[in-house]
Parts: structure tokens; sequence; C-alpha cells
């Protein structure tokens, strides 16, 4: 396991639920209020709020209060470091798709030579 790993691990948790997702998504339109964002979901503010915390402890969302207002802004680092993570790992899986690709194309050319 790298150092990287459990950050890793609380960016995949954090995605890996609709509403957090589409307060990310959200957020990549810019910086909103708490209540602007818990608006469209059918919760109780108190429910929100855990899935905001999850998104905080995550790095993927700060917060700042002003106020009696809470604004959330995204955080890219996270979500960079999620993005050249799976990367690697496409480019790793196209290369052993190539690789077993040219593995059937010499079989057949095998079974087809006398």
């Amino acid at each position: 396991m790298t150092a990287a790993q459990p950050a890793l691990d609380q960016t995949f948790r954090a995605l890996s639920d609709p509403t957090r997702r589409a307060v990310v998504q959200a957020l990549s339109r810019g910086p909103a209020s708490v209540s602007e964002l818990a608006k469209p979901f059918e919760m109780a503010l108190p429910s929100f709020l855990q899935h905001l915390k999850v998104l905080e402890d995550s790095g993927l969302v700060s917060t700042a209060k002003s106020g009696r207002v809470r604004t959330c802004t995204l955080r890219a680092e996270p979500l960079t470091a999620a993005g050249q993570w799976l990367e690697a790992q496409r480019s790793l899986w196209t290369r052993r798709l190539d690789q077993f690709d040219d593995f059937v194309l010499q079989l057949k050319d095998t079974e087809e030579t006398p």
C-alpha cells in the first residue's frame, strides 16, 4: 500500500454515493452555500450534513463560515489523484488486453497453418 492509498480510499468512498457525487458535480460549477446544495435533495438537513462531512473528511470539499452562511468549495487535488490512479489502471489493462489480443491472433495463425 502506498502512502497515498488511504486518501485515495477516502476519495472513492466519498464518491461511492450518488448524493455526494451530485454535490461534487454542483460544486464543479463554483462555490455554493450548504442550503443551496441541500435544496435539490429530499432529505432532512442533518442527513445532508452527514454527506457533506464525508466529502470534507475525504478532502474533496472545504467549507468556510461567514456569519450564518457556510459556503462549500470543491478541492481538485483528491479528484486529480483519483483520475491519475484510474488512468494508470486503464493503461495497465489496455496493455494487458493488447497482449491477450496478440496471443489470440498468434493462436489463430497457428491453427490456420497446416
